[in-house]
Parts: structure tokens; sequence; C-alpha cells
């Protein structure tokens, strides 16, 4: 058998081979994530999106906003497998492991924040000052989310891990409360999860999408966010010990349902809204998972209807290189000019403006974008090559 080619930085967001052949329910649910990632981040035009493609311009919820926490789900997943060779180890080979691995996924965050390092202006290329360089960013949030639930199931177990969650879920609604502007604690301007970041990181260093220095992925909103990794590792437990069988898709469903229920009702006190992670957002997209992943296990488990996870199963094998390559290549694909226009631009002026309307030549670019990562995934696959950080 072909030995396979890996590039030796290990991770605990693509344990692929194994996952694989156990549960493929869950490598699919990750591949899923990442095409949809690739999907939304890269419209021809962003003044030209279709709604579900949009995220929720503050409270409320679309499809879009489902990527990001399933991703840190699937991130638990993983760890429900991986932190199973860690039991008979030692505490310092743990932290060691784990702390590098965090390291090395916050250092790609602030990497891809800087890419491409430089800007096209008049005729000229200008290098970016990088003392106005984003900190946090979405791998930041993963590094830091995998550091804090590896820490708290290594020590605190199944039961700790569960209370745990539901007491940072409670406190983070009690910090938002107390902190946040009087009248309206949630506000773009007044959110305790804004002062808090503030009172640590410079605002030209946060992100400036909303108008305001306020980052989606800040310090204090990635305190929820680390319900939904250990949500992502409890199931993967679950689905473990319970098999794939119909009774586990009954028991992920009712969950699910039951996490959709009170994630409703708790936004009537503490909205969803996805920029501050609320308590209630974290409920609603665990329900959703766990809806999702039981309906990956009916369809590929029980009805065995397999033809078509293969597509998704090629993003799952290289995650974390596939996600940032996407990003590598729009940008120099958005700073590479020819004739005053980029080359992203050109493409899409050219190739797809020319015979669809603003918002279907968007969604295609996208589209077509997403088979391209997926071409290269594929690749990689059969050739057996696995980057894993």
């Amino acid at each position: 058998m072909e030995k396979a080619q890996s590039f030796q930085v290990h991770s605990e967001i693509a344990p692929a081979g194994k996952l694989k052949q156990r549960y493929p329910a869950l490598d699919v649910l990750r591949g899923m994530t990442i095409a949809l990632m690739i999907l939304v981040n890269t419209p021809g035009s962003w003044s030209t999106i279709y709604a579900p493609f949009k995220h929720a311009a503050w409270h409320g919820f679309t499809i879009t906003d489902l990527v990001f926490p399933t991703f840190l789900f699937v991130v638990g997943n993983a760890m429900s497998f991986s932190m199973k060779k860690f039991k008979n180890q030692t505490d310092a080979i743990f932290l060691k492991k784990v702390l590098k691995r965090s390291f090395l996924i916050f250092v790609i965050g602030l990497f891809l924040n800087a890419f491409p390092f430089l800007h096209y202006s008049e005729g000229e290329y200008i290098w970016n000052d990088l003392s106005s360089l984003r900190i946090m960013g979405v791998l930041q949030r993963i590094a830091i989310c995998y550091l804090l639930a590896s820490l708290i199931v290594r020590y605190l177990g199944i039961k700790g891990s569960t209370y745990t969650g539901v007491v940072i879920l409670l406190a983070y609604w009690g910090l938002m409360w107390f902190f946040g502007d009087p009248g309206n604690p949630y506000g773009l301007e007044g959110n305790a999860a804004l002062k808090f970041d503030l009172l640590l990181i410079p605002p030209e260093n946060l992100y400036h999408g909303f108008g305001i220095p306020f980052d989606p992925e800040g310090l204090l909103s990635t305190l929820p966010a680390i319900v939904s990794v250990l949500a992502g590792y409890l199931a993967g437990i679950f689905i473990q010990r319970s098999g794939n069988s119909y009774p586990t898709i009954v028991k992920l469903t009712v969950t699910g349902i039951i996490f959709l229920i009170l994630a409703n009702l708790w936004d009537l006190t503490f909205p969803i809204n996805k920029p501050i992670w609320t308590s209630s957002y974290v409920l609603l997209t665990i329900g959703w998972d766990l809806v999702l992943i039981a309906g990956l296990i009916w369809i590929i488990e029980i009805l065995k209807v397999k033809k078509w996870t293969y597509f998704f199963e090629a993003f799952g094998r290289n995650p974390l290189f596939i996600y940032a390559l996407s990003g590598m290549i729009i940008g120099l694909m958005s700073i590479i000019f020819i004739n005053g226009s980029s080359v992203k631009a050109f493409i899409y002026k050219n190739f797809f403006l020319t015979w669809l309307n603003d918002y279907n030549a968007s969604l295609l670019f996208a589209v077509s974008y997403v088979l391209l990562l997926w071409v290269i995934g594929y690749w990689m696959d059969k050739k057996k090559i696995y980057i894993k950080v």
C-alpha cells in the first residue's frame, strides 16, 4: 500500500484517516463546513450576495451564521478521538503538544491577516503597515477555543465539561448584561465584549468592518465559543459509545430540537447574535449541528447513500490547509493588477458578469472558487498528501 506523504505538524482539526473509516458522517460534516466557509467568504462582489449567504446584520440568524460555530463543533468532534492518545501520557507531554498546536494555529491566523503584506495603489505596490494588523480572527479563535477546551476535557472529564459549558453560557450572559450599556447592553457600541477588548487591544488592531473598531472574533466573545467545541466533543463521545444506529439518530435529533427551542426562548432576553456570540446563539448552532449530524448518520450509515460524500470528504482531509489556501489565493488575485484591473475583477467581469445578472454572477464566482479548491483537495488526497497542524 502506498505510504501517505504527511507534513508532520499535527492537529486536532483534521484526523482524516481513522475518522473516515469509523464515522464518515463526521468527516462529511467537516468537509461541508469548509466548503460553505469558502463559498460565503469569496463572492464575486460583496455588494451582490443572496440573503442566505450573508451574515445577519446584528441580531438574527442565517445559514451563513452556522458556518463558524460548526467548524468549532467539528474541532470538538475530532478531539473526541484524538484526546484518547493523551490518556496515558503525562501532563507535561499533553500540555506541550496542546500549547504547541494552539500557538501554531494562532500564528497561522496572524499570517493570514497580514497576507499578502502589500497593496496596489496608483500604479505601485506599497507595503502594508503591520502596526495596525488585526490581532484576532477565525483561526485565532479556533486556537484559543481548542486550547481551553482541551484543558477542560483533560482535567474535568465528561461531566465536568458539561457543567462547565452551562456555567460559561450563564456567566457570559451575566457579564454582557452587567457590564454592557444600560438600556442597550447588546448593541454594537456599548456591549461588554467590545469594552473588554479595548482594554487589552488597541483600536487599530481590531476589525473595522462594522464601521467602528469592533472584533466579532474578540477575546471576551471567545468565551462562549469554547462551548461549541465542548459540545462537539461530547457529541463525538456519544456517537462512539452509541454507534451509528436509529437510537443514536433519535437521541441526537431530540436533543438538537430541545436546544433549538431553548435558544429561541433565550432569544427573548439574550438575543441570538453572532458578532457578540451570545449564549442563545451558541445553543441555536449546537442544536442545528446535532440535527445535521443525525441526518448525515441516517443518510450515510442507515440508508447507505454514500456516492455523494467524497466531494466533501476531499475538503475534510486537509481542512485547515484548504481554508488557509482559499484566503491566500483570493488575496493574491486581488492585488495582482493587469491594465489597471485586479485578476479577480478581470475574471469576474469578463467570465461571469457578461452573461449573468449581478447576483447570479457573484454566486457562480463563489461556487467556481469552491470547485477550484476542491480540485486541489482532490489532488492532495489522491497523492495522499495531508498537511496537518
